[in-house]
């Protein structure tokens, strides 16, 4: 009964449809007063700002569900394209959980997505959000003030630039003038922004005053990612903030305004590699994803990999950085 090859080891596979869906299946730690980490991934299950489309109340989890289809195995990944490995012990990475919103309560609701960010900034560990619409992003770019001055570089269909509509300053349309408007973020870049329905012109005019570098999918394969880069400061410091309307619908349909003529996955992928080489991401938000609008679950799958690809890069640059480190101290002595 039950009969098969003796001559193998017993293993605890964990599998992508058993256990706990953690993002990636790493380890849990929703205390974040005992937060021991080196990357810290938190939820933010948040859709009050939205001006057309809900369910982004939905996306934390439906990107740690499609993150599963990564989790194979937590000695890290190897990337034949690259022939490196990628997120590889040591490396502390843990799942937060998701902050408390409260139903209705946009300023309740905000002080505890600033407080949990500026605890997991306050531990040492690098956020990675998974929204939630975009408006969390004004809450958990204040909550960066102490890793200032900063380039917000975004990656999004839209202009994200309304000031206000009919008194809404906090919406999913406004986190760019928001954050153009705090002190500790000086620059700004603004990727993938395209078609109708991306602002007023004068919002537009406003951006651009502000100093706003605006590229749309087409100007980026024109210029090409050297083109990209020579726009954005060099060794500055970067909060890089990513809808996932950036991509294009027919990769990404599960969010709540979806818009036609986006970039696609390789094209967002050595994006984020130049920009992390290029100068210090020190925090990252997914937002946007809707799932109820994808049946498939490619939405948040693609936003899985999407973040796990950034932090891949991020955390190569950490390691080759502490490897010159060490061959610089070992000459010195």
């Amino acid at each position: 009964m039950y009969e098969q090859n003796k001559q193998y080891v017993k293993q605890k596979l964990n599998l992508p449809f058993t256990g706990i869906c953690s993002f990636g299946k790493y380890p849990i730690c929703t205390n974040l007063d005992e937060l021991d980490a080196d990357i810290a991934i938190i939820g933010v299950p948040y859709d009050m700002g939205t001006q057309w489309r809900s369910g982004t109340r939905f996306g934390p989890r439906s990107i740690r569900e499609g993150s599963t289809l990564y989790s194979f195995g937590l000695e890290g990944s190897y990337d034949p394209e690259r022939d490196t490995m990628f997120l590889a012990p040591p490396l502390k990475i843990v799942d937060c959980g998701d902050v408390d919103i409260v139903h209705g309560d946009l300023k309740q609701s905000f002080e505890n997505i600033e407080l949990a960010i500026r605890k997991i900034v306050s531990k040492g560990a690098f956020p990675v959000v998974l929204g939630g619409d975009h408006s969390i992003t004004i809450p958990v770019a204040q909550a960066l003030d102490s890793l200032g001055p900063l380039c917000a570089i975004q990656i999004d269909a839209h202009l994200d630039w309304a000031d206000e509509r009919s008194g809404q300053r906090y919406g999913h349309g406004s986190p760019m003038r928001r954050m153009a408007e705090m002190d500790h973020i000086n620059e700004m870049a603004q990727l993938g922004i395209r078609g109708i329905g991306s602002s007023k012109k004068g919002d537009f005019d406003d951006a651009r005053a502000y100093g706003s570098v605006i590229l749309s999918p087409k100007e980026i394969r024109k210029i090409g990612i050297e083109g990209v880069l020579s726009k954005i400061p060099k060794g500055g410091r970067y909060f890089l903030t990513m809808d996932i309307d950036g991509l294009d619908p027919s990769l990404c349909p599960g969010t709540g305004t979806p818009s036609p003529g986006g970039l696609y996955y390789d094209e967002v992928n050595e994006l984020l590699e130049a920009i992390s080489n290029h100068g210090d991401v020190v925090a990252f938000d997914l937002v946007e994803v809707a799932p109820s609008y994808d049946p498939t679950g490619m939405t948040g799958q693609t936003a899985a990999r999407i973040i796990l690809d950034l932090m891949g890069f991020i955390t190569k640059k950490w390691e080759n950085q502490n490897s010159k480190v060490a061959v610089s101290e070992t000459i010195d002595a």
